[in-house]
C-alpha cells in the first residue's frame, strides 16, 4: 500500500499548523518522515497513493454499546441510535461529536464506538483538502482490538501511557500513581516505548520495553481495519471502490512485494508472444507445403503446364479441355443433369419447359410448391446437385461431391 500517513495535530487546524507524516511505498517500511504544514506535505509520487489521516489517542474516546436488533451500518437512523445509547456516557453534547463504528457491525452484541470532536475533525479534513491532499481514510492511532499492549509515548516533559487491546483503549499519564487505574494485566504484557521516554517507562513499569519510533506506530495504525470516515465524513461507495482499485493497481505496478508477480506477468507475455510466432510460422510452413503439393500435382498430371499460378483453377480448365477432347460427359452437361433429374422420384406433373445454359438447368411445371419439390430436391442433393424452387421453376446447378 503506497500512502502518505498524516498525524492530525491535536490543536484546531490553522494555516501554520504542523502535521507529522510518514511516506511509505509498501505499507510496512517508512521511506521518509518528518513534519510540515499542510501545503508543504509531500505530494504522492505515483498514482494510487492514498492519504491516511491518523487521529491521536488524546483526541478520541472509546465506548462500548449493544446495538438494538435491526441496526445496520446503512441504517439512516444509526447516528440517532448511537446518541441515545451514549447519552449518559458522554461528557460533551452528542451533536458536537463524531461517531464511528468498527468495520463489521452486528446488533445484539457489544461493539466499540469511537467518538471525537466533530468540528476539530472537519477543520482538519478541510485543511488537507485545501492543500490538495484529500484524505481517503481516517484511522485511530490506537484501536481496541487484538492483544493488550502498553505504549509509552510523548516527550519526557509530558509522557503518556496508552493501553490498547481487546478491553479498550485507556490513556493515562506515564507515572507510577496512574498504574492503579489500569485493569489487571498479565506479567507478560508487551510494553513498547518511544526512545525519548524508554528509560522513564522502564522505571515506572519495572519492565524493559521494546523500542519503537513514532512513524512505525503510525504505519501500524494505517493498517488497521478501522475507518473513522463515516456518516458526514464518508465518501460515496463508488468513490471508495475506485480509490481502492486505483491503490491496488498502483501497488501492483510498483510495490516491492509484487515484483515477482510483475516479472511473472512479463515472462508470461513473452512466452505467449514466442508461442504465437512459432505457431504462425508452423501454419505458414504447412500452408506452403500444401501449395507446393498442388503445383506438383498440376505439373505432374499436365506436363505441358510450365507455370502454376492458381493450381485449382488451372486444373479445372485442363480437365474440361481434356473432357472436350475425349468427348466425355461432364456432370455439368445437360445429359448428366437430365439423367440425375430422371433418376429421382417421378414428379406429379410433366415438365412444361426445359432450359439449359452454362451448367444451369431450369425445369418449369414439375412442382408448384416446396412440399412437392422436396423429394426431388433431396434426391438431386444426394447426387451432388443443388436444387431450388423459384416460383414454378426448378433450378438445378452442380454442387459439391455427394
Amino acid at each position: 500500500m503506497s500512502a502518505l500517513i498524516v498525524l492530525l495535530p491535536p490543536d484546531p487546524a490553522s494555516a501554520s499548523a504542523e502535521y507529522q507524516y510518514v511516506v511509505t511505498t509498501d505499507g510496512v517500511a517508512a521511506d521518509s518522515h518528518g513534519s510540515a504544514q499542510a501545503a508543504l506535505l509531500p505530494l504522492p509520487r505515483r498514482g494510487g497513493t492514498e492519504v491516511v489521516a491518523v487521529v491521536p489517542a488524546a483526541k478520541i474516546s472509546w465506548h462500548q454499546v449493544v446495538l438494538p436488533k435491526g441496526s445496520t451500518a446503512a441504517s439512516p437512523r444509526l447516528r440517532s441510535v448511537l446518541e441515545g445509547l451514549l447519552e449518559d456516557q458522554l461528557l460533551d453534547e452528542p451533536e458536537a461529536l463524531h461517531f464511528a463504528l468498527p468495520p463489521q457491525v452486528r446488533s445484539g452484541v457489544p461493539v466499540w464506538v469511537a467518538t471525537c470532536d466533530r468540528t476539530w475533525l472537519r477543520d482538519a479534513m478541510q485543511a488537507l483538502d485545501a492543500a490538495q491532499r484529500p484524505v481517503a481514510r481516517i484511522v485511530p492511532e490506537f484501536a481496541p482490538q487484538g492483544e493488550s499492549v502498553l505504549h509509552a509515548l510523548g516527550d519526557p516533559q509530558q509522557p503518556v501511557l496508552v493501553l490498547a487491546g481487546g478491553e479498550g483503549v485507556i490513556t493515562l499519564p506515564l507515572a507510577a500513581q496512574a498504574l492503579s487505574l489500569l485493569p489487571s494485566l498479565p506479567e507478560a504484557t508487551r510494553c513498547v516505548a518511544e526512545p525519548a521516554v524508554a528509560a522513564l517507562a522502564e522505571q515506572v513499569l519495572q519492565h524493559r520495553p521494546e523500542l519503537q519510533q513514532a512513524p512505525q506506530r503510525w504505519l501500524q495504525a494505517a493498517q488497521s481495519d478501522w475507518d473513522l470516515a463515516q456518516f458526514e465524513f464518508s465518501s460515496s461507495g463508488r468513490a471508495r471502490a475506485m480509490k481502492k482499485i486505483g491503490t491496488a493497481w498502483a501497488d501492483l505496478l510498483a510495490a516491492p512485494q509484487w515484483r515477482a508477480a510483475r516479472w511473472g506477468a512479463v515472462l508470461l507475455v513473452v512466452l505467449n508472444l514466442v508461442g504465437l510466432n512459432a505457431w504462425a510460422w508452423r501454419e505458414r510452413a504447412a500452408l506452403e507445403d500444401k501449395r507446393v503439393a498442388m503445383r506438383q500435382i498440376l505439373t505432374g498430371t499436365f506436363p505441358h503446364v510450365k507455370v502454376a499460378v492458381d493450381p485449382p483453377v488451372q486444373m479445372g480448365k485442363e480437365v474440361a479441355a481434356l473432357r472436350q477432347t475425349t468427348g466425355a460427359v461432364s456432370s455439368r452437361d445437360l445429359e448428366a443433369m437430365l439423367g440425375a433429374l430422371s433418376s429421382g422420384p417421378l414428379p406429379q406433373r410433366p415438365a412444361a419447359a426445359i432450359e439449359y445454359s452454362s451448367g444451369e438447368l431450369r425445369v418449369r411445371g414439375i412442382a408448384s410448391n416446396q412440399d412437392e419439390a422436396e423429394p426431388l430436391m433431396s434426391a438431386l442433393a444426394g447426387q451432388g446437385y443443388n436444387a431450388a424452387l423459384q416460383g414454378e421453376m426448378l433450378v438445378v446447378t452442380k454442387g459439391g461431391t455427394p
